[in-house]
């Protein structure tokens, strides 16, 4: 066991819960990066390991997952752990239990939680009445699991992280505040274009533009997606209809005419560009078949990559 896999057990977080990328320091980033790839390399050779045996994972979902609900529970089985999936309408939340008592609940049970929700406040209110660790597995506000994964991608087909410019077009969403501040805090430019009125939270805006000068990146918000592309490293995409917003789809689909990445717009890209997409993906909506399925495209690499980069969190946070 090399010196990092060992360092997993003194707590790369200190045993603090993973809720946002603002929590995380880029110390604490690169050292889990790192755990990542001797886990993944260790899965590839081969090698039994199981540190987690005996540990268990409650998962509870209020928004539907592919990707979140098989990365984390597939990865608690094969560190010799187990996952619980609790659905919102199987939990007393559901009918009406304070979210406070069900994180003391748990608690007695579980030596974690990671929670797929709505507002970022019940996974605030779930963390402060734990007494175990609790995982972002995506709220309306943040999305640090996802954004590990694409980190651990791009470490693996660009071999860095600083230096490299991120384009994010389309929806200030959660993932785009979680990518933001996760590039300021690694050294790694970062630009969106998005319209008017759908721009990132503009608190972590700020933050991240903070951090930013203090890593000699930049942070650019920009209502044009040909600036916002303009020599990228990285070109990102996600959905511009997320969960619970179905009822404004018609409105945003108007809004958004302008920035799907298509193959006229990646040409202000670098030519060797890696395209990233959190996934589900509308295909001809936020982004053309041609890219999404096209030689640049590294979205099933980057969705690989939740296993990997999520079981160096539950190996820090669990063991």
């Amino acid at each position: 066991m090399n010196a990092l896999m060992a360092q997993s057990h003194s707590k790369i977080l200190g045993g603090k819960d993973f809720l946002t990328m603002k929590e995380t320091t880029s110390k604490e980033i690169a050292a889990l990066l790192e755990l990542a790839q001797n886990i993944k390399a260790k899965l590839q050779a081969g090698e039994e390991y199981k540190p987690l045996a005996g540990k268990t994972l409650g998962m509870i979902f209020e928004k539907s997952s592919t990707r979140t609900r098989v990365s984390f529970e597939v990865g608690m089985l094969q560190l010799g752990g187990h996952a619980l999936f609790l659905s919102s309408n199987d939990l007393q939340i559901g009918r009406g239990e304070p979210i406070s008592d069900t994180a003391k609940v748990l608690s007695e049970y579980l030596d974690g939680i990671m929670i797929r929700t709505f507002g970022h406040e019940k996974i605030m209110e779930l963390a402060d009445h734990a007494t175990i660790p609790v995982i972002n597995g995506l709220t309306d506000l943040a999305h640090p699991s996802q954004v590990m994964a694409d980190f651990l991608t791009i470490l693996e087909l660009k071999g860095k992280l600083k230096g490299l410019k991120m384009s994010y077009i389309g929806d200030g969403n959660n993932v785009a505040n979680s990518l933001m501040v996760g590039c300021a805090k690694m050294g790694m430019n970062f630009s969106i274009g998005c319209p008017e009125g759908y721009k990132p939270d503009e608190e972590i805006v700020a933050y991240a533009k903070e951090v930013a000068a203090e890593n000699n990146c930049e942070v650019t918000v920009t209502t044009s997606a040909v600036e916002a592309i303009k020599d990228a490293d990285i070109v990102y995409s996600d959905v511009w209809t997320s969960m619970g917003q179905e009822i404004e789809n018609s409105i945003r689909l108007e809004a958004f005419k302008g920035y799907q990445i298509n193959g006229e717009l990646v040409k202000h890209a670098k030519n060797d560009y890696l395209f990233m997409h959190c996934l589900p993906a509308h295909r001809e909506e936020e982004v053309t078949a041609e890219v999404i399925d096209g030689p640049n495209s590294v979205v099933f690499h980057q969705a690989g990559n939740r296993l990997h980069a999520q079981k160096a969190v539950l190996v820090d946070l669990l063991s």
